[in-house]
């Protein structure tokens, strides 16, 4: 027959969500101009706009997972949706490379900041930073030991022990808060505010990012562990579970450099709090 499927791809039926995510994104990116000039229609229109871009990606992973289940998802679209994901994290590095660029740029040639650090690094109003062998040590082990938890589920999730994949969802899960309150504790007892010199923007916007990103993942995680107890996955068919784990350990890369880079060599010669 004519209409009968003789190839690996899945082709979508015609859907309303890309058209209601479209018209969201506009409303709610105009809210965003609205609230950043003041004016009163920005407190509802942002809102809005912020409801249909959460109810679209909502329906839009619920088709996903329907499908899954239905059997769309063959090899060949399982293959694709992992190029997907491989380019979606490349992206996000290149989103961390602009901050990081930022940060070496500030440090390397502040003579040419002169007017706002005074033609040298660090700024001189700059009078203490954050010890990098106190709580961000203690995050960086933290961040480590979650990507081994994350692993330990993935290989359980491999072998059919779904128990262990619950255990090792939960272990992330729970190292993800806590790195997110001690960040949360960190900015709140830091020695310098966001926006009084370039030291303390671009350490924030790159640090802050970060964390947005962890929680991010940790409702990923979250996600995951839901579907594991509604028994979503199989040793064959989890890429839904892959993905989150490849953006955790993504989060846990990042860390790393930002650890080493602004944590340690950043704050070298600082006086530290």
């Amino acid at each position: 027959m004519a209409g009968t499927k003789n190839h690996d791809y899945h082709i979508l039926p015609p859907s309303i969500w890309p058209l209601i995510g479209a018209f969201a994104a506009l409303t709610f990116t105009s809210g965003m101009v609205l609230f950043m000039h003041d004016m009163p229609a920005g407190r509802f229109v942002m809102p809005i706009g912020l409801a249909g871009i959460l109810l679209t990606m909502y329906q839009w992973w619920v088709n996903v997972v329907h499908e899954a289940h239905a059997g769309d998802h063959t090899p060949v679209v399982q293959l694709h949706l992992r190029y997907g994901m491989i380019l979606f994290i490349a992206s996000e590095v290149m989103f961390f490379v602009g901050w990081f660029w930022a940060f070496f740029d500030f440090s390397l040639f502040p003579s040419e900041l002169s007017e706002v650090v005074g033609g040298q690094w660090p700024p001189k109003e700059l009078e203490a930073v954050l010890d990098a062998f106190d709580l961000p040590l203690l995050n960086t082990l933290i961040l480590l030991c979650s990507g081994t938890t994350v692993t330990w589920a993935h290989h359980c999730l491999i072998h059919g022990d779904r128990d262990g994949v619950k255990k090792g969802l939960w272990a992330t899960i729970v190292l993800g808060v806590l790195f997110s309150a001690l960040q949360a504790f960190e900015y709140a007892h830091a020695p310098f505010a966001f926006g009084t010199n370039t030291y303390g923007s671009a350490f924030y916007m790159a640090t802050g990012f970060h964390g947005f990103h962890v929680i991010i993942g940790t409702i990923f995680l979250i996600v995951c562990l839901r579907r594991t107890y509604a028994g979503h996955f199989t040793p064959r068919q989890h890429f839904g579970f892959e993905a989150a784990a490849w953006y955790w350990h993504f989060v846990d890369v990042v860390w790393l450099f930002l650890f080493v880079a602004i944590y340690v060599w950043g704050n070298w010669g600082f006086p530290t709090e």
